[in-house]
This record gives structure tokens, sequence and C-alpha cells, in this order.
């Protein structure tokens, strides 16, 4: 059986995350999309927030589980016998970083990482990016899916509230 990690924070998630995730869910048996959950790291969204946000967006996909991991990628893929990591590109910026990335897990483990350029329709989007864009009222829809821009819009409306903006 041939399966494969899907890797990120998706904070939130996005389209363009949901289109790499349904290509790999073509290309391997089984494909799981593994949460980072970083303590430390701020993020709008908590690790279990996202992990459901993902689950409910990939749930058309009948190969692909969600799951989280704090620590080492390779070790999480080791735990669960895969060999093979698929990561979007963007841009050329985003290749130079992946590739030293693949190199150091692959020399960490037994893993590959396969590259699968983004469709050009969401070339330009992050997850950052969405998130400045709605924190200051641009119209996000189309760029996730309609229920992660209702938790979106709710998480800003409770920091602005709170006085977290």
């Amino acid at each position: 059986m041939r399966r494969a990690v899907c890797p990120g924070s998706f904070d939130p998630v996005t389209n363009g995350h949901l289109d790499i995730v349904s290509r790999a869910s073509q290309l391997f048996d089984e494909v799981i999309v593994a949460v980072g959950v970083n303590k430390s790291k701020n993020r709008l969204f908590t690790a279990e927030e996202r992990i459901a946000m993902l689950t409910e967006a990939c749930a058309g996909f009948a190969n692909v589980t969600v799951d989280g991991f704090s620590g080492l990628l390779t070790t999480f893929c080791q735990d669960r016998d895969v060999h093979a990591i698929v990561k979007g590109l963007r841009a050329v910026s985003d290749f130079d970083y992946e590739l030293q990335m693949a190199q150091m897990n692959s020399s960490l483990a037994d893993i590959e990482t396969v590259f699968v350029p983004t469709s050009p329709e969401w070339s330009f989007l992050a997850s950052s990016l969405v998130k400045e864009v709605a924190t200051f009222g641009g119209d996000v829809s189309g760029l996730v899916p309609d229920f992660v821009r209702e938790r979106l819009a709710t998480r800003l409306a409770e920091r602005r509230r709170d006085g977290q903006a």
C-alpha cells in the first residue's frame, strides 16, 4: 500500500491546501494530513480546531485521514510506516526551502518527498494572507471552505472583542 503524509500547520486550511490533498489522494492509496502541533507557536486556531476543520474539509476523500503531530515529521512517518511526504509548491522560493527540508528528512529516515506544483488558481494563496485579509474585513470566500470562513470571522470577532486584534 502506498501511503503518504501531507504536513502543515493549516491555520486555517485553504482551498490551496485542499487542492494538494485532493491530488495526493489520487496518487496514493492512503493520505494522512498531519497537522503540526507546536504549543510555542501563536496560532489563530488551536490544534484541535485545525484538526476538526481539516477532518470536515477532507470528509469527501475516502482515503484521507487527519491527525496531529508534534516533534519531527520523520518520527510521525516512521511510527505510521509512511515513506512519502507530499508538499505543495507555490513558487521557486518554496522550492529552495522545501528541497533543503526534503534532504534533511531523507537523511533522518527512509522517506521521499514528492513535490506537487500548486494549481495556478491557488498559487498566491497562503493561510497567513487569508488571515490578514480577513482581519481587515476583506472577503475570503472562495479561498477557504465556507465553514472555515465562518469560523475565521467568528474567531477574529472574538479577538477584536477581547482586544487581541
